[in-house]
């Protein structure tokens, strides 16, 4: 190939990997278009009998998968998975697809499946087994988020725990009584709180997590069409972390940063992930939990994913402990070895 791959990436419902698939297609640094899909009611059922089908787009996102195709796609997410394999069998059957997670489909179908330890995916040629979801977070970005957020900042005590807050995950909910213990810890640490909500924090939790907050803080709610974010700030100038659990992409790239980073447990009892036993219990605290527990103990890898395995490696390794416990030692901020990786084997399906 003469000139760079032109390259689709397929944007996924979650936004932990949107940063992993815009990460990717940054460091390669090819000519990229993305593609924003939105689906129709049905489109689960479309793409599990059909397998390559644009069935479950919506008349707009279907309006965006005409020719000249890409030579490379990035997807993530079941639902871009249909598009993709559709685009193979019948756009341009050499498009080489790179897909992040845990597919649905053959790992044969794809060239390279990017995945990281809680999907529990077999050793394979065409799979990489990463550590973390791939980030964007750099000296660079960071340095870019301290300067605007610095002075907006200054009047709180130090020292500075970010809070980074997910929502209910799988087998896991995070309701608002876990919201008050996490408000009630947070507080205990002194100094002030920087608290960020996400994409998937239940209004009901953002809201008794503010209440509960006693230190001085910095609130931020989450919110689609807000035009500000200190998310890159917030990893900048904090001192330490408090994460909730169930978002492994937010424990990567708070873990980027070096400094110490705490879990928190929206669960707890029989319920929690930092359970001793090994076994997740069957039974969760409604229907939807209690399925997804039982898809872990009886079902393949690929119906489910423990999140349990990230969080035993990273405090193995030293990079986090449980909320309550002693904090890890502060690291030296390292390159993204696991988008360095991706990258490479990426570049190797064009012999590049």
């Amino acid at each position: 190939m003469t000139q760079n791959p032109k390259v689709w990436l397929l944007t996924s419902p979650h936004t932990g990997d949107n940063t992993q698939l815009k990460a990717l297609a940054d460091q390669l640094g090819w000519p990229c278009e993305i593609k924003t899909l939105s689906y129709r009611s049905g489109q689960t059922l479309a793409r599990l009998s059909l397998g390559a089908t644009l069935w479950g787009l919506t008349r707009q996102a279907r309006a965006q998968i005409t020719a000249p195709f890409p030579d490379l796609i990035l997807s993530a997410g079941r639902p871009t998975e249909a598009v993709a394999l559709w685009i193979k069998k019948y756009g341009n059957p050499h498009v080489k697809l790179v897909t992040v997670g845990t597919p649905w489909a053959n790992l044969d179908h794809f060239d390279l499946v990017i995945t990281t330890p809680q999907y529990g995916l077999p050793q394979h040629p065409r799979v990489l087994h990463n550590q973390l979801p791939m980030h964007k977070i750099n000296p660079e970005n960071l340095a870019a988020g301290a300067k605007i957020w610095q002075p907006r900042l200054a009047h709180l005590p130090r020292p500075w725990t970010a809070v980074l807050v997910g929502g209910a995950s799988g087998p896991y909910t995070f309701m608002p009584a876990a919201a008050k213990r996490l408000g009630e810890s947070a507080s205990a640490l002194g100094g002030s709180l920087l608290v960020s909500t996400s994409a998937r924090t239940p209004l009901d939790v953002a809201k008794t997590l503010h209440n509960e907050l006693k230190s001085p803080n910095f609130f931020h709610q989450w919110e689609r069409t807000s035009a500000e974010n200190p998310f890159h700030g917030f990893l900048a100038l904090a001192d330490r972390f408090i994460v909730t659990a169930d978002s492994i992409s937010m424990l990567s790239e708070a873990c980027a940063t070096g400094k110490p980073v705490l879990l928190f447990d929206t669960e707890a009892g029989p319920y929690a992930m930092n359970d001793q036993s090994g076994k997740i219990a069957w039974r969760g605290q409604n229907l939807s939990t209690t399925a997804f527990r039982l898809a872990m103990r009886l079902g393949p890898p690929h119906w489910s994913r423990d999140l349990r395995v990230v969080h035993q490696q990273l405090i193995a390794a030293g990079r986090a402990n449980w909320l309550g416990k002693e904090p890890p030692q502060a690291k030296t901020i390292t390159e993204d070895q696991d988008l360095m990786r991706a990258t490479t084997r990426v570049k190797a399906l064009f012999d590049l």
